[in-house]
Formats: structure tokens, C-alpha cells, sequence
């Protein structure tokens, strides 16, 4: 499980099921969790498209939903099992819109022809779907843009949230020095898929701004493709030429070393072009640390500008892609804004407090399960 979709299924099942029998239905190999039921690819399916791979996955999820009163789908992957159970055991469907497929036209460069099943699946999810809940505002405005005539009334708005007790601040100079990271000097952080959305090419280049004691330190991997990945190793490799201090961690990290890593940050950065919400900020603002932000979807919602951290302004192309239609500019303000946090400490430090303050004020995950189940009720 990774990803933000990956992990609020995971806190969001936990915070239901004081009230609510959740059985979960899963891509993966077996776990030992109770009311978890994993599925993996049919055999004949193994070597196919991706998204053909999916709908095997998805068929089978679907014949076993049998018995439920409701079924919740996340993400396109099983936006095509909660369709289809909806038609088989007539009972009412509720999608979380994490990302849409028409925002993501680089999957493409992943999925080939697949893409366009994604795409499908999800449309003809979204159309029929009985509620959909939107992460964040922006997703909302990007759901009915991207669907025109779909009901508004059908499409609520509940956040991501966090566990404020897993992700608190924890700075733990051992593990720091153990992962490569010299804890007595500043760091700037990226945590972060390496997929077009995520933006970390952007990074790479406004590090080159960054004053020579500073660190960058990427939590970064799983990357969409070849391609991308060459051109990630190759911005790392020219900036890791020019100073020292540049660490890219391409492992999943544990979850104690992730906190490490975070509260023991000056700054965190998230240069997305495309981030409904951005769980990520979630993560490191409840761990004290300020967030620098690409102002795009959600993140606007997450970050306030001067007070938890600092937006970065993005003209963005309208063809669906987000990217920055003047991208050297992007760059530019993006290690503007990062600079401007690593040069006032005392200011870093309060912006970090607040995004503290303001998690555990709004994002706490009691408050996301009791709005989920508001929608769950209004259907039942």
C-alpha cells in the first residue's frame, strides 16, 4: 500500500470500523489483517495490459461484494469493481475521487492503450455513481469540469486527513545519520512518487539555488517510466557534481524513519503540478515542519500561504497536462520560496508549529470518518 489513495483507505477503514462492519477488497498478495480479502491477477492476465490486469482484479472483487449494503470505490483501479457490483447487487456505489484520468494524460506514456480503459472506467463509474466524494475543493471544481452534467448535489467535499498519533514530531539523530543525512545541517525534503505529477524534475532544478550547506533529501521512487527515471538520475547526478549533501533515498522508507526524516527537516517541498490534496503536506506539517507548495488542486486548502509555509504561484497549461506554461519561471519562484523559509529560522519554526496547530485542529481522521459516514447514511 503507497500512495495518498493507499493510505486513507487504510486510516479511513480504521476509523470506521468502531461503527461500521467494513470488509475490505484489495489488489495484492495475502494479508493478515481480519475483514481484508486480497486479490491478485488471473494467470491469463499476468502479461497484459496493466489496465486489462486491472478489470481481472476488478471482476472478482465484484462477485464477492455480494451481501454488502453499500460499496466504496478509491481510484480507477476499483472504480470498475464498485461499478460493476452496483449493477450486479443493486446496492449503492460511493466513489473517493483521489486524481482524475483526463488530469493525467501521462499516464499514457505507463498504460499505452490502456490509458483510454482507465479513462473509460472511470467515466462510466463517475456517471452512474450514486455519491462521490472529492478530497478537496479543487477536486470538486476539477470533477465537474471534467464530467460536465454530472448532479453537483452528488459530489461532497471530505479532506484527507491524518493519524495524529503515528505522525507527530520525532526528530531521532541516529536513524538521520544512518540514512545519510547529516542532522546538524539544514535540509530541504521531497517525499514523492516519481511520476509527472509530482514535479520533482522542478526540484532538481531550483536546488540549484540552494546555499552549499544545505541538504536536499529525496524520498523518492516507484518511477512511471524508464524515461522519467533517466531524467531524475541525471538532474541528481549533475546536482550531486556541483555540492555536496544531495541524498536520494529510492526505497519505501519504514514508517519511524519517514517521521526521522521529516521532523528533522527545515523545510519540506512539494512542487506538484497536479495534487487533488497532497497527504504528504499532511504528513509533514503534523511532524512540525514548514511545507513550500505548488498553489495547484488541493494544496491551497492545506497550506496557507505565510502562516504554515509558502505557495508557489503556477500558470498552468489548460490542455489537461499542468504544466507550468513558463516553466523557468516556475523554477525560479519555487527556489524563491524556498529560500525565503531557510533564511529566517525563528519564522521556520513558527510556520512549522502552526502546521501542527492546524492538522490537529481540521485533519484529524475522526472528523473525516464522521463526514464519510454522513454520506454513507444519506444513501442507505
Amino acid at each position: 500500500m503507497y500512495g495518498g489513495a493507499g493510505v486513507h483507505v487504510g486510516e479511513l477503514v480504521r476509523a470506521l470500523r468502531g461503527e461500521v462492519n467494513v470488509v475490505v477488497r484489495c489488489f495484492g498478495a495475502p494479508r493478515e489483517e481480519e475483514g481484508v480479502f486480497p486479490y491478485l491477477v488471473p494467470a491469463e492476465l499476468v502479461n497484459a495490459n496493466p489496465a486489462l490486469a486491472t478489470l481481472g482484479v476488478d471482476l472478482q472483487m465484484a462477485q464477492d461484494v455480494a451481501g454488502a449494503d453499500l460499496v466504496h470505490s478509491h481510484t480507477w483501479y476499483a472504480n470498475g469493481a464498485g461499478r460493476l457490483a452496483q449493477l450486479l447487487h443493486g446496492i449503492p456505489h460511493v466513489v473517493t475521487a483521489h486524481s482524475l484520468e483526463p488530469l493525467r494524460p501521462w499516464k499514457a506514456e505507463q498504460l499505452g492503450g490502456g490509458y483510454r480503459i482507465s479513462s473509460a472506467i472511470e467515466e462510466s463509474a463517475f456517471r452512474a455513481v450514486d455519491a462521490i466524494i472529492a478530497v478537496s475543493a479543487g477536486m470538486r471544481e476539477d470533477i465537474l469540469r471534467s464530467y460536465p452534467g454530472l448532479d453537483e448535489s452528488r459530489v461532497t467535499v471530505v479532506h484527507n486527513g491524518i493519524d495524529l498519533d503515528r505522525w507527530r514530531p520525532a526528530p531521532n539523530e541516529e536513524t538521520s545519520r544512518s540514512l545519510g543525512i547529516d542532522p546538524d545541517r539544514p535540509s530541504v525534503v521531497f517525499v514523492g512518487r516519481i511520476t509527472r505529477q509530482k514535479g520533482l524534475p522542478f526540484l532538481l532544478r531550483a536546488a540549484k539555488e540552494l546555499p552549499a550547506d544545505v541538504q536536499l533529501v529525496l524520498c523518492a521512487g516507484a518511477p512511471d517510466t524508464p524515461e522519467l527515471l533517466a531524467e531524475v538520475q541525471g538532474l541528481v547526478e549533475s546536482l550531486q557534481q556541483e555540492r555536496s549533501g544531495v541524498v536520494w533515498l529510492d526505497r519505501l522508507l519504514g514508517h519511524n524513519e519517514l517521521v526521522a526524516v521529516l521532523s528533522g527537516a527545515t523545510v519540506f517541498v512539494c512542487p506538484s503540478i497536479y495534487e487533488p490534496l497532497g497527504i504528504v503536506n499532511l504528513e509533514a506539517m503534523a511532524c512540525g515542519v514548514p511545507v513550500v507548495g505548488t498553489a495547484t488542486g488541493g494544496i491551497p486548502e492545506v497550506v496557507e500561504d505565510g502562516i504554515t509555509g509558502r505557495l508557489v504561484p503556477i500558470d498552468q497549461r489548460t490542455d489537461g497536462s499542468g504544466v507550468p506554461k513558463k516553466p523557468k519561471t516556475f523554477v525560479a519562484d519555487l527556489a524563491a520560496a524556498i529560500l525565503d523559509v531557510l533564511r529566517d529560522p525563528v519564522r521556520s519554526r513558527m510556520m512549522g508549529q502552526a502546521g501542527r496547530a492546524r492538522v490537529e485542529r481540521e485533519f484529524g481522521w475522526d472528523r473525516i470518518a464522521h463526514s464519510t459516514r454522513a454520506v454513507y447514511d444519506s444513501l442507505l
